[in-house]
């Protein structure tokens, strides 16, 4: 089954499911375009036998695939462009492309929370999310929208829209109607979380800061050897007995009881002395 995708990715693709397909300005189309140079009934693709055959109606500047101007009933194939007015459109077969496109796909989005936890998607152009089975990101919350949002990529960003959902969405927490993603991000619609992982990129864990810190006091002293704190060495002083030692030692205290020798000498000159000088003072 193809697919018509937007060369300017101004809205979702859309399915070619019906056996008739019109486009043009008129509201009655099942795909109306307002650019300029679309006539009211433009164009229109008719399914036979699972072919494709477009058909231009008398539109006022033509139709074209691949750059040649097409009349009556002209067979359409995947790859084709199709270029009515100023509008471009791109015809996908999803089934010939997903190989291709899983191997260049430089965009994901992983459900982290809900539906398919776990899961991861390849990004690559443009891709619905909600309810309906024609979403390429299809998902059975009764919360979500059958269209819910649209994530698709420009320039290799990477940009998310609502689509009209009656529940909208968030990205890291907040409600926006568009945004642009980075890698990291997470969204919520309904029960559904997705994480955007982006090129190049790694997610930081969060920091919990609940979580026990162990810091680094002081470096104790080295744990001597058990032989050594068994019997210590018979030539080490000890500590101890080393500063009783290096103290001063204390002044004797005098006797208390009877003269000491220097004393007794000095008393006994000066007798000898005294007995000398009397003798002299003495006659004959």
């Amino acid at each position: 089954m193809l697919r018509i995708h937007f060369s300017d990715n101004r809205q979702a693709p859309v399915w070619l499911v019906d056996e008739r397909f019109t486009i043009g300005q008129d509201s009655r189309n099942s795909l109306v375009l307002s650019d300029a140079g679309i006539g009211p009934f433009h164009a229109e693709i008719r399914q036979d036998h699972g072919f494709y055959y477009l058909t231009d109606v008398g539109s006022p500047t033509g139709s074209f695939v691949n750059d040649e101007r097409i009349s009556t009933r002209f067979q359409l194939r995947a790859d084709d462009r199709v270029r009515l007015g100023s509008v471009e459109l791109l015809l996908v077969d999803p089934a010939r492309s997903k190989a291709k496109a899983e191997q260049a796909a430089r965009w994901y989005l992983q459900v982290i929370q809900g539906e398919h936890e776990g899961k991861k998607f390849h990004v690559n152009g443009s891709m619905t999310f909600g309810r309906s089975v024609k979403c390429e990101l299809c998902f059975s919350d009764q919360e979500l929208s059958r269209r819910h949002c649209e994530f698709y990529l420009k320039d290799d960003v990477l940009e998310v829209k609502d689509l009209g959902s009656a529940n909208g969405m968030l990205v890291n927490q907040q409600k926006v109607v568009t945004a642009v993603l980075q890698p990291g991000d997470q969204l919520k619609m309904g029960s559904v979380s997705l994480l955007v992982i982006g090129p190049k990129s790694a997610v930081a864990q969060a920091v919990d800061e609940d979580a026990t810190v162990f810091m680094r006091a002081v470096d104790l002293p080295k744990a001597l050897p058990q032989a050594a704190l068994s019997s210590p060495p018979r030539n080490s002083a000890n500590p101890l007995r080393s500063a009783a030692q290096s103290k001063p030692a204390a002044p004797a205290e005098p006797a208390r009881s009877g003269l000491n020798k220097p004393l007794l000498g000095v008393l006994l000159v000066l007798l000898v002395a005294a007995g000398v000088a009397l003798a002299t003072l003495l006659p004959a």
